[in-house]
Formats: C-alpha cells, structure tokens, sequence
C-alpha cells in the first residue's frame, strides 16, 4: 500500500494525511484496514435489538433474552462491550459476564454486533468520540486486542461495530491529543488551489480537520480489529444525521467498512420534524444513508424501540404502528436491516430503565411484537426481500457541507426566521424531499461528492440543489457538465450565494453566470411567507424570506415581480436550468406543499411519467417507497393521515396485487387501496 492516502478525492477542503506525518502524531506505527471481509449481508433484510449486559445479571437472565429474540424472529443483535465490566482494578481480564451472551446467542442463533466500548466513566452514555493523550491512545489499542483476541473464538459474532455514534459537532480541542493532531494537520496542509481570489475569508481549518479526524481515527480502529481478525466485519453507526452529516465523508469510510449504519432515535435526532413526520423522517435519514453507503450494504444500526424517560429531547414511546412504519421504510430504502434500542432496558445509571422493548416483567411489549410480525412477513417471502432494491426515480437532492458550515459560522444571534437559522439549509433541501414524498416519488438524498459526474449522458436526471448557501469551486465544472449532457438542474433560494470559504462569488464575478444565464441583483427580505408567482407554469407559490431578482444573460424569464425577473429557465448545452432565487423548500415545509408539487409536476414530468408507481394525485401525510425484486414489484405505503384513505396509484394497471403485510385489514382492489389511519401496507405487484 502506498505510504500515503488521501482523505477526500475532490474537495480543496480535505487534502493529504500522510504516514510521515501519522508517525509524527502517533505513539504507534499506523497499519491500514486491510480490506473487506466476505461476510456481507446478502440475503433478506434481518431485524434485531440491542442486549442490554451489565453485572447483577444472572446466566438465567441472559439466556432468556436471546431466547426472546429468537421467539420474536430477531436473528441480530447488538452488545456494548463495557470494558469497565471486564477490565479488572488488578488489570486482569474478566470476560465471563459477556461469555455468558455469546454462548446464548450461539444456543439462539443470534448474530452479534459487538460494540468496542473503552473504559469511559459510567455517566458517559455515548461513549468518547475520539483519544484524549497519546497514553489514552495506546489504552484502548489494549482494549481492543484483548476484546477482539477472546470473543473472535466464538461462531456468534458477526461483526464489531468500531465506535457507538460517531459525530461530536466540533472537534475537542480542548483536549491534548487532539491539540497535537490539529497542530500537525495546519503544519503538514497543502496550500489551497483555489483562493477566492484573494479575498479575506473566514477560517474552516476546525470544520476541515473534524472530517479527516473523524476518517483518521475510524481506520485507526479498523486497523486494530484487523491486527486480531483480518476478515472481520467492520461496521459503525452515524448519529443526528441532519446536523452531524457535515463531519461524515461516507465515501472515505466505505474504503475500511463492511457495512455502514446509523442511528434514528425519534427522540434524538428528529428535532426538525413533527410526530407525524416522522416516518418521512426515518426516510431521509436512510436515504442519507443510502448514498453514503454507496457500494457497501447499510442497516439502520439503532431505531428508538421504547419510551425514553429522561434521556433525549423529545418525551416519546414509539407506538406499535410506528415501529412497524419504521421498519417498512428502512426496508423499502434498502436497508439491510434494523435493531432496535433496545430488548431490555439497563437496571441503573442513565437511561435506567428506558428504550426497551420488554415490559418489566421481561414480557414482550406490543411494539415487540409489532416487530416480530414484520420479522414474520420478511421470513415469509425470504427471497423476495432478499433481492429487492430501491427503484431509482432519477431525482437527486444534493447538500454541500461548506452550506452546513457556512450556515452555522454565519449564524445570527436571536435570529427570528427559518431561514436564517442553524438548519435552514438542511429543511429546504428537506422540503422537497418531502413534497416528493406526497407525491409517492422516491428521491435521492446526497451529498454532492456522492454523485457521479463522470457520466456523458444525464437525459432524464435531475438535481435539486435547495438553498444549498454553498457550492465549492471543485463543482462548477462538475454541474456545468451535468446539464450540458441533458441533465436537468432546479435551482431554488439562496444557492451559490457563497463559494465554500464564504466568499460572496454573485459580487465578486458569478462563476455559475454562463450555465444559470444570469446573476443576482440582490436579494430582498421580504417576510416569513409571500406569494412567488410563476408566469410558465401559472402558479403562486409560497416562499420564505428572501426574494432574488436576476440580471438574465441568456435565461429566459418564467417569473417576475414588479418588472425584475425572479424566475428563469436557461437551455445550456443539451440540459436545463430552472433557478428560482427565493426559498420555496422552506415555504412549502411552512405553509404546505399543493404549489410546490404543481411546480414539480411540470418541471419533473419525464421522472414521474417513468415512475413504475406513484400517487395518481398528491397525498399529504402518506409515504411510498418502491422495490424491485425480479419481476415483482414491492410498494410500502404509510398513512400518516388522521382518516382512512382511498388512494389511485399510478402505474399498476398489468400488475396483480397480494397483500403481504397490513396491520388494520387495509386493502388493495386493482389500483386502488383503502388504508387507516396509522397502518402501513406492504404489497406485492406482479
């Protein structure tokens, strides 16, 4: 292997880590992940829950946990390996409690994602996201080979699962090790190609190194677990997903993983959402996932399986229904699976009994056995679900992370709109990710790294870029390109208004002018909510904040306001432009989505005429998702809404329809369904 590897392929704002400069930073020599094991999750999605173990439980005990997840159709689980439970005041090794569990999920056969979980205080309930000295360093490389050393004897492990929840928000500098790492990294940077002409610019360097730090240390791990078990399945589970994804380079990660995964506690993570949004929710958090695992299988590594007490930000308990709408939508975005936290609940400390799926009584809760029906019906149809993929629309909402960032470091105080605030990029990109799921289309949700701009022929794609304040110079070929070979670009808010050093480029010389066929004159504060009209379609939409008026060079007006354009459509090679310089993701997400699907419908009629299924009107509070298995097609349809619906689905009609899974007796005739309120259907077509 080279002695050095690169941290990011693209993008000017992560550049060369190399091993000179490892060796400087570490007490250790760095051994690469030696590459993927061969026991990927081919077959049928499987679902799980997290085994709580901790000492004062009896063998007894232990036992009938695996023996509830076998009764319940569960074939994974996941186990945090507690050193402070093995590791011993005297130094030796006690791993006789854990035993106990891998010998039960032998006897059950249950699969076990077994958690490296160093020496942390028992308050910590996350675990530490990265080493605090170089001795702390060489302490869980210890951990590691001892943990990895004793339990890789036994047929029940699956795979380690290298850190609980990667994602910290900011990188801890208050912190030696880390200090010693940043002061290197700025030591051992390359310059910077391209520099915003010069300008002064705010400074990145915290944001840029959490990411390789975050790449750094998750190949450090994989690296150890390789030193004891070479074809180990390696696994780790992101966190807060729409504010963490800034720090994730998935792509960086595939390169050491087995599997990618992730965590989607309701509780949590969902805090742009309302209750019933949280399906949707659940979906963008996979799709998210989804891209970022690319080539590799993902599962979602931890699902909210109980009430939370104390613990996270929204006072919950998942219903019966959600659990099984959970589930469904993982499943219908690819996923390989689910395990929820968690069977049982821990006896003291934080989250003492809290999150679990067993009553106190270690009886089976009704989301419990929700769960297992789903279990049931996957088993059922193994091979269906073992090869169904997601059907691909061609819709692809793009995020940059310089947005994020920007975003954040521009953050005013007391700010008193959507748009202004930490997360305004993020909901209008969600937005349209929603307005597209009333209207039963699937889209895909990446970070603009994770798409292919390799290709010569994007006829029939499409990009949305919502609001996304920040597109770095290393894209603008990259999107000129796009649309110069027939792709389609929607261009919606404040997009562009910033390169990725937070250089206002619409003053300084619009690099995107030839391809958008015009510039900004200025963007006016208008209020929370206006009317955006449209001349071609004729349509009033509801925007938020800010209104752009364009200076055209080329663009052909669709939309004014008091004579200044505010809309264009540009024809630019064999692709087209549509920009729409005023937030109407976030407008929608605001007021409602009617006029924005209006808009869509025109803008992205060949993806939805060549959706094989799809709501024959738009469906507020309803979710589809659409696999592929064979000749079969698998539709998953979610009523969010608070009646029971008759919905049309659009491309059913030399299809025959079998019911494999509704809760409340829902029901398919030709193309029609009846759902309930709160039940998910899953149906098979062929």
């Amino acid at each position: 292997m080279s002695t050095s590897f690169i941290l990011h392929r693209k993008t000017n704002s992560l550049i060369l880590f190399t091993m000179q400069f490892l060796l400087a930073c570490l007490p250790l020599v760095f051994i690469p992940s030696q590459g993927m094991p061969q026991n990927l999750m081919n077959g049928a999605p499987e679902i799980g829950a997290q085994v709580i173990i901790e000492p004062g439980q009896t063998a007894q005990e232990i036992d009938h946990l695996f023996k509830t997840l076998n009764e319940s159709g569960m074939t994974i689980t996941r186990i945090r390996m507690f050193e402070i439970f093995m590791h011993k005041a005297d130094g030796e090794w006690d791993f006789s409690l854990f035993d106990l569990a891998f010998k039960s999920a032998e006897k059950y056969n249950v699969k076990i994602f077994a958690t490296l979980f160093p020496a942390t205080s028992f308050t910590d309930v996350g675990g530490f996201k990265f080493p605090k000295t170089d001795a702390h360093l060489n302490e869980v490389a210890d951990y590691i080979k001892n943990a990895v050393t004793h339990f890789k004897q036994f047929k029940s492990l699956y795979g380690w699962v290298l850190i609980n929840e990667p994602g910290s928000g900011v990188a801890p500098l208050d912190e030696p090790f880390t200090q010693k790492m940043f002061s290197s990294w700025k030591e051992k940077k390359t310059p910077e190609i391209y520099n915003s002409k010069g300008y002064y610019t705010l400074d990145f360097d915290k944001e840029k190194f959490l990411v390789e730090y975050n790449i750094w240390y998750l190949n450090w791990l994989a690296a150890e677990v390789h030193k004891y078990q070479p074809s180990a399945h390696l696994h780790v589970n992101n966190h807060a997903i729409f504010g963490n994804v800034a720090e994730y380079n998935f792509p960086e990660w595939r390169k050491f993983l087995t599997t990618l995964g992730g965590s989607a506690h309701a509780s949590w993570h969902f805090g742009y959402f309302t209750r019933s949004q949280y399906d949707v929710a659940m979906s963008a958090n996979c799709e998210i996932i989804r891209s970022g695992a690319g080539n590799i299988p993902w599962l979602m590594t931890e699902i909210q399986g109980g009430n939370n007490t104390y613990s996270g930000f929204e006072a919950m308990c998942p219903t019966k229904e959600e659990i099984s709408q959970w589930l469904w939508t993982i499943i219908g975005s690819g996923g390989k699976g689910g395990i929820f936290w968690c069977l049982n609940p821990r006896a003291s400390g934080f989250e003492a009994g809290e999150w679990n799926m067993l009553n106190f009584q270690d009886k089976p809760s009704d989301r419990l056995i929700a769960a297992a029906e789903v279990t049931k019906t996957i088993t059922k149809n193994e091979p269906l679900f073992a090869n169904a993929k997601p059907v691909e629309s061609g819709i692809n909402i793009l995020y940059t992370r310089q947005s994020l960032w920007i975003e954040k470091k521009q953050k005013a105080a007391g700010a008193n709109y959507e748009g202004r605030m930490v997360g305004g990029v993020m909901k209008s990109a969600l937005g349209y990710f929603e307005a597209l799921s009333e209207m039963g289309l699937q889209s895909n949700f990446k970070a603009i790294d994770e798409f292919d701009f390799t290709k010569t022929d994007y006829k029939g794609i499409t990009i949305i870029l919502a609001n996304q304040i920040s597109i770095p110079s290393t894209n603008w070929k990259d999107l000129e390109n796009f649309v110069r070979y027939g792709g389609k670009l929607l261009v919606d808010g404040l997009t562009a208004y910033y390169d990725e050093n937070s250089l206002c480029i619409m003053k300084t010389g619009f690099p995107l002018e030839t391809l958008f066929g015009g510039n900004i004159k200025e963007f006016k504060l208008v209020s929370n909510l206006f009317d955006f009209k449209l001349d071609e379609p004729n349509l009033t939409i509801p925007a938020h904040c800010w209104r752009g008026t364009i200076q055209i060079s080329g663009a052909k007006p669709i939309g004014t306001y008091e004579n200044e354009v505010i809309a264009t459509s540009h024809l630019f090679g064999k692709g087209e432009v549509v920009w729409t310089p005023s937030l109407l993701g976030l407008g929608g997400r605001i007021k409602g989505y009617t006029p924005l699907i209006a808009f869509l419908n025109k803008e992205l009629h060949e993806s939805i005429v060549n959706a094989p299924f799809r709501f024959k009107t738009a469906q507020p509070g309803m979710l589809l998702k659409t696999l592929h298995s064979g000749d079969h097609f698998i539709t998953i349809v979610v009523n969010k809404a608070t009646k029971v619906q008759t919905v049309e689905l659009v491309g059913t009609q030399k299809l025959k329809p079998t019911v494999l899974f509704a809760e409340k007796n829902g029901k398919v005739i030709g193309s029609t369904l009846t759902i309930s309120p709160e039940e998910t259907m899953v149906i098979d077509w062929k």
